[in-house]
């Protein structure tokens, strides 16, 4: 099985621009620092950005978090210190304290940003001063800058300029994923024979990582334009394809892999005969209700394309509109063209928030997947929603999640259904 064509290139997408309602990239920090142990993610922002990281990392009581705020105060924000000798003196006192930390993060905020305050030279400084015990690198997590997911995308893409260069045949795996979820990826990967196979973010530092020309990468989340940027200028060859979610996305994934690696498909559908069968019962017994009913995607974590193919393809539901916060046609056109041809939405890049309720309303879908702030009101008027952060936050990838990701879906039909039931 071939990945599609080309051809989405030229959907019409609908763009917008105006008040948009998601949340900032330093929600990311919140799976990233689980999947890298030996990483902390120092976040250079306001009380308000360490308030945000602990309202959506919840109360850790049984370890310490992998991640902290440096509080600009306002003497910081007027000029009147000097932030660059505050922000080292912090790092050293957090090294000090924590000599497990290995990969230091210096995640970049609104108010980091509106100062100027250069945290790649600051990164580079304090690298040369640690260096080899602890690399220090840094990224942007800024709400003006990035939606939501865009801080996994550029914490990755500053991992990848640092990568040493191979020559290797190899092929490299690119997003983080839950680690039961990680294991059935290379589980599936090995069964068809590929020897280098590498995983980026790795789970410690120590893992040794490499990219080069005979390097060919599968992206495993939709959000990575940047990472998929920085991939292709180390000279990197992306393996165009369906995202994993499902029986159809994940067997498609996988057929694209093989095929850039010259593996036949007869080994493919070996491998994925017995996976496919369950994911195929999972999905059916828990999308019942979803066949023949409506769905409107608004613009949050980028997620929307590849999961409106899914539930179109695979649980006979109808696209109405699918809005992304930015659509990097490289990276999911396949999806785009399979949804195409299976339900022709409309497809909107940004959000003009008030516009696209006019349109929800207008429409009056089965479902709206949207964000937590947009969810009640809806609702409040008779709508059926779907919170979009549960999307991120749940495994939701290859076989033995479909059913999952089905049921995340289903539930919210089901509850609707039962609450009219009852109010009647």
């Amino acid at each position: 099985m071939n990945a599609p064509s080309s051809g989405c290139r030229d959907l019409p997408v609908l763009k917008e621009s105006g008040q948009r309602e998601v949340f900032c990239g330093l929600t990311s920090i919140i799976w990233l620092h689980r999947k890298m142990q030996d990483a902390f993610f120092l976040v250079v922002g306001s009380r308000t950005c360490a308030h945000l990281l602990q309202s959506a990392a919840g109360v850790m009581i049984f370890a310490e978090p992998r991640f902290g705020t440096a509080i600009l105060e306002e003497t910081d924000l007027a000029g009147m210190a000097d932030a660059n000798e505050e922000l080292d003196r912090e790092v050293d006192r957090l090294l000090s304290r924590r000599p497990d930390i290995r990969r230091l993060f210096l995640v970049g905020s609104c108010p980091s940003e509106v100062i100027k305050l250069d945290l790649e030279k600051a990164a580079e400084r304090l690298r040369s001063r640690y260096a080899p015990k602890v690399n220090v690198l840094n990224f942007s997590g800024s709400g003006i800058e990035t939606t939501f997911t865009e801080g996994e995308d550029a914490c990755l893409a500053s991992m990848v300029q640092e990568l040493p260069k191979t020559d290797a045949r190899q092929l490299m795996l690119v997003g983080a994923l839950p680690g039961v979820v990680e294991d059935q990826m290379l589980e599936l990967v090995a069964g068809l024979g590929i020897e280098r196979v590498s995983v980026l973010p790795s789970t410690d530092a120590d893992t040794e990582l490499a990219v080069g020309p005979n390097t060919s990468f599968a992206l495993t989340q939709p959000f990575l334009g940047e990472t998929y940027g920085a991939l292709k200028r180390r000279h990197a060859r992306h393996i165009a394809a369906p995202f994993p979610f499902g029986e159809l996305g994940t067997t498609a994934w996988l057929h694209a892999i093989a095929a850039d690696f010259g593996i036949d498909a007869e080994v493919v559908e070996r491998v994925t005969e017995a996976p496919c069968a369950r994911a195929r019962q999972a999905v059916a017994k828990a999308s019942d209700v979803l066949d023949g009913k409506s769905v409107f995607f608004m613009p949050d974590s980028q997620l929307e394309i590849p999961l409106a193919r899914f539930l179109t393809q695979e649980c006979g539901m109808r696209p109405i509109e699918v809005g992304a916060p930015f659509i990097h046609r490289d990276v999911v056109g396949p999806d785009m063209e399979t949804l195409a041809e299976n339900g022709a939405p409309v497809f909107s890049e940004g959000q003009d928030v008030d516009r696209q309720l006019d349109r929800v309303r207008a429409a009056r879908p089965d479902l709206t997947v949207c964000g937590l702030g947009l969810a009640n009101p809806l609702e409040a008027e008779g709508l059926a929603t779907k919170w979009a952060i549960e999307l991120v936050f749940t495994p939701i990838h290859f076989y033995e999640q479909a059913g999952d990701l089905a049921g995340l879906f289903s539930r919210p039909l089901r509850r609707h259904a039962a609450l009219s039931v009852a109010a009647e």
